[in-house]
């Protein structure tokens, strides 16, 4: 979390604001998030957060649920995502960080 806490500290210095940008991860394939996710960075995105693919993501709306179905019928697993961001973490110099959604049953 650090270093998304230094860039809003670095933006805040220059009165500017950020840019966040969210994919899903494996949306439309995981070829295409390892092109955008460099490509994002290139283009000035000063954080990334990088969405894991689940199976029930009603929380997320319609838009983040397509995606999250597609991505995981084209065989993108939380496995096959980590391996990807350990890939790629070190190449670029913006925070980014990922989130995933859980379903918990609750006894009341």
């Amino acid at each position: 979390m650090k270093r998304i806490e230094n860039k809003f500290a670095e933006l805040k210095k220059k009165s500017e604001k950020a840019l966040v940008a969210y994919i899903t991860a494996g949306y439309p394939d995981l070829d295409t998030t390892r092109a955008l996710i460099p490509a994002l960075a290139k283009a000035g995105v000063d954080i990334l957060e990088v969405g894991v693919p689940f199976s029930d993501p009603t929380a997320d709306g319609p838009v983040i649920q397509a995606a999250s179905q597609a991505a995981l019928k084209n065989g993108t697993t939380l496995p096959r995502v980590l391996d990807l961001i350990a890939e790629l973490r070190g190449t670029m110099d913006i925070p980014w960080c990922s989130s995933a959604t859980t379903t918990r049953s609750s006894p009341w």
